[in-house]
């Protein structure tokens, strides 16, 4: 097994507090955390002038947990059709951001949302305008993560392409990505759902896929020189097979995936320095546990 120079962690409960969220993820043998600044499911942040810092960051260095990443809450969609669904959430990521550099986190897990059946065309432009004013209106210390998605539903990010054109955009109008603003997170599940593959051979598609064979993760990655911006790896299991289009996680080595496939991505050398956070149902149905973290921490060389 890979000793600790890897970074291996677990989206937690902050259930207490987000020093309580560090603990659980030394408990389960992680050596970074990503976390919720509050409820995933409501528009309502915390206050992030009551949070204790210093708390956090102490129980941070004495169980060498680090770094801690925020995911952000659900209901965002930046290219929502309702100017109101917009509004919340340009104001709830900023806030999000907030949390971030006030925590001293690495980064903000996004999920844009989706082009609700009008296509990429047609809300590209006011993606990169409404990102824009989110990273202006944010503090410096905090950076926005952007996550590929399955492609369910007309999610944005499911084509790898997407992120690319959104990261040169953003670099030409305010040099967001080269100020370290800016970058993206790979989600092992989404990216075999939305068609890309971890082997050498690409699966068969069943007649019940919703993507085309986008082609093998780390060949697009380099193709479209998305090394460089990747902070963050997700790494889940599917339940579903591949090209499903479906976002559901599953424990590691218990879905669809093929293991050695998995494990031969997470050794890359480009992969090595990047963070994986696992966001998986757990064996006991309670979120990520010690045999996920363990089996994959087995996988690292």
């Amino acid at each position: 097994m890979q000793t600790k120079k890897r970074l291996v962690g677990a989206h937690v409960s902050s259930a207490g507090g987000h020093d309580k969220a560090v603990e659980r993820a030394a408990a389960i043998g992680c050596n970074c955390v990503q976390v919720f600044s509050g409820s995933p499911r409501g528009w309502q942040r915390p206050d992030i002038a009551a949070i204790d810092t210093d708390k956090i960051t102490a129980k941070r260095k004495e169980l060498s947990v680090s770094p801690i990443f925020t995911h952000a809450l659900y209901l965002i969609n930046v290219t929502a059709d309702k100017p109101e669904i917009v509004a919340k959430s340009v104001s709830t990521l900023q806030k999000e951001l907030e949390f971030d550099g006030h925590i001293g986190g690495a980064g903000v897990v996004v999920h844009l949302g989706s082009h609700l059946g009008n296509g990429w065309d047609a809300v590209k432009d006011d993606l990169v305008t409404r990102l824009k004013q989110i990273l202006e209106a944010s503090p410096s210390t905090s950076t926005l993560l952007i996550e590929n998605s399955a492609g369910q539903q007309g999610k944005l990010s499911s084509d790898l392409v997407e992120i690319r054109w959104v990261f040169d955009q953003l670099e030409k109008s305010g040099g967001f990505v080269s100020a370290g603003r800016l970058g993206w997170c790979f989600d092992t599940c989404h990216a075999w759902a939305a068609g890309y593959y971890f082997g050498e051979t690409a699966p068969d598609v069943t007649a019940e896929a919703k993507n085309p064979v986008r082609g093998r993760a780390d060949q697009v990655i380099s193709d479209l020189n998305l090394w460089p911006m990747l902070k963050l790896i997700h790494i889940n299991d599917s339940r579903d097979p591949f090209g499903s289009g479906r976002d559901r996680h599953e424990n590691i080595g218990e879905g669809s995936i093929p293991l050695a496939d998995l494990k031969s991505f997470l050794n890359l050398e480009p992969v090595k320095n990047i963070p994986l956070v696992t966001e998986v149902p757990g064996f006991a149905g309670e979120g990520p546990d010690a045999k996920n973290i363990e089996k994959i921490w087995s996988m690292l060389d």
